[in-house]
């Protein structure tokens, strides 16, 4: 049989258990809960524009990415690269240097993508969209990485990203849209 102590220490035990995981379910729930990152391109402008007869030219297109991370967690990724497609064709290559996204934080990363022009086109679909003024791009990303919560705890995580270019042609303005998942 427990004694009245043992009972005692057993039942503050039990509550102080139950607080615990209501702390933990409820921070989880609200503040530690994962959040999409924020992705935005800022291009520089079109850099070494030079067109030959053979269309052997490539064109640079500087930019800077900026990553935000809404979360508690910091985000370290590693070197990484992004393709550029034009009608589901890999029309550029974007190296992105490892970094870490430190939590609640933002970073910019100096970046370009070399267009090869010659790809562009030969596209069948290259001279309908020229005709409209606009070049039309899309960019995807993979970025593997490790978040540390509280720089304890580390998880295995993948930024995936998703951005769509436009490109005026008359006046070299470059737009972009971007949608960013985090996956742990």
């Amino acid at each position: 049989m427990v004694s009245r102590g043992g009972k005692i220490c057993i039942g503050v035990s039990l509550i102080l258990v139950i607080a615990i995981g209501t702390v933990i379910a409820t921070l989880s729930l609200t503040i530690f809960k994962i959040r999409d990152p924020v992705i935005s391109i800022h291009p520089v402008g079109l850099e070494n524009l030079k067109f030959s007869l053979n269309f052997s030219s490539n064109v640079s297109l500087g930019m800077i990415l900026t990553m935000g991370n809404p979360n508690y967690a910091s985000f370290e990724f590693k070197n990484s690269i992004s393709h550029v497609n034009f009608h589901k064709n890999v029309v550029a290559d974007v190296p992105i240097q490892g970094e870490v996204v430190p939590a609640r934080g933002t970073i910019n990363v100096t970046t370009s993508a070399g267009l090869m022009v010659e790809k562009l086109i030969l596209d069948p679909d290259f001279f309908t969209d020229i005709s409209t003024g606009y070049l039309n791009l899309t960019s995807t990303s993979v970025l593997p990485g490790i978040a540390r919560v509280l720089k304890i705890i580390k998880l295995k995580a993948t930024t995936y990203s998703s951005c769509n270019i436009s490109m005026e042609i008359h006046t070299k303005a470059v737009s972009s849209n971007c949608i960013a998942k985090l996956k742990l």
